[in-house]
């Protein structure tokens, strides 16, 4: 799909940006374009231009979209559950600009097809896993702003593939919790996989968890997201959003367990901090369409996920492999 094509990641050293362009270097004479912002290049590759640029500025949108043909947007302020707590109001603004001056932006240009990455808190809270249809605009007390945000451009990405005369392709997208290699282990700001990675790795004593270790969540692996991206853009021709996603769940503890055995912390103290801000305590997503409509099935279990990225982070850090 994508060879001899003009392909523009938004975002370009961003975790899912970065994870992208090394997959979409695996493709054959495909021409890719990238975004960066403030940060440098991560990903260091003839094949790949960069260009440095505020996605909040129209004029930069434009600039960006010239002659391509297909946009990942990838773009996003993003933030864990720290941040959230005391700055809920802080990725409204400007993720709102560069999605909605991205989507004109795409559309003036003509561009053959967009994907918009949204999320599960789109989701009410519930006991079931939830199916793309299952949207009410009833959020989680503390994902309302960032899931009106989501919603919004959701809506917005429907009104240019659906309600006007001329529309564009637009692909919506509603992954599970990420992570993985390129992860954002800042325990400031990083969620909670990688949070607990980096405890693990340097051997913190006690390992603080926040909340009580019994929420239950989904977590798929970047490059089964990378994966599942490629297949939405490449069979979904109508606006349909879809879940992405492993249809299995996991309690924190049992992640934290499973980070442990991987890297062999075999005496480690758990400290269970009920005090520090948590999000959502249980969220289940269903399957079934990315499964009939895409094929896609997740392959990459959490076990072999978390010890991928615990070599990666290792070997950033220079770090030795702990002995037995």
């Amino acid at each position: 799909m994508f060879e001899n094509n003009k392909v523009l990641v938004t975002g370009g050293t961003g975790f899912v940006g970065v994870n992208l362009l090394r997959r979409l270097l695996e493709i054959k004479d495909v021409n890719i374009t990238a975004t960066l912002h403030e940060k440098a290049p991560v990903l260091v590759d003839d094949r790949i231009k960069y260009i440095r640029c505020n996605l909040c500025k129209m004029e930069d949108c434009h600039k960006v979209v010239q002659n391509i043909d297909y946009v990942f947007m990838c773009a996003a302020e993003t933030a864990g559950a720290a941040i959230m707590e005391k700055m809920p109001i802080v990725h409204l603004a400007p993720n709102i600009l560069m999605n909605i001056s991205m989507l004109q932006a795409a559309y003036e240009a003509r561009v053959k097809k967009f994907l918009f990455i949204s999320s599960s808190i789109v989701y009410p809270v519930t006991d079931f896993p939830v199916q793309e249809d299952d949207v009410t605009n009833e959020f989680y007390e503390k994902y309302f702003i960032d899931g009106w945000m989501k919603r919004f451009t959701e809506i917005a990405c429907e009104m240019y593939a659906t309600k006007i005369k001329d529309p564009m392709k637009i692909v919506v997208v509603r992954p599970a919790n990420l992570y993985g290699e390129y992860d954002n282990f800042n325990l400031e700001t990083s969620h909670v996989i990688p949070a607990l990675i980096r405890k693990v790795v340097e051997r913190h004593n006690p390992i603080e968890v926040w909340g009580d270790g019994n929420d239950l969540k989904e977590f798929l692996h970047i490059q089964d997201f990378v994966n599942g991206m490629l297949l939405a853009m490449k069979k979904l021709d109508w606006f349909e959003p879809i879940n992405i996603a492993t249809g299995k769940s996991y309690t924190i503890r049992e992640v934290l367990q499973i980070i442990l055995n991987v890297d062999r912390y075999r005496d480690a103290q758990i400290v269970f901090n009920t005090s520090k801000p948590t999000m959502i305590s249980k969220r289940l997503m269903d399957t079934t369409k990315a499964k009939l409509q895409l094929e896609f099935e997740a392959k990459i279990s959490l076990e072999e996920g978390i010890r991928r990225t615990v070599e990666w982070y290792r070997h950033m850090k220079n770090l030795p492999i702990p002995a037995v």
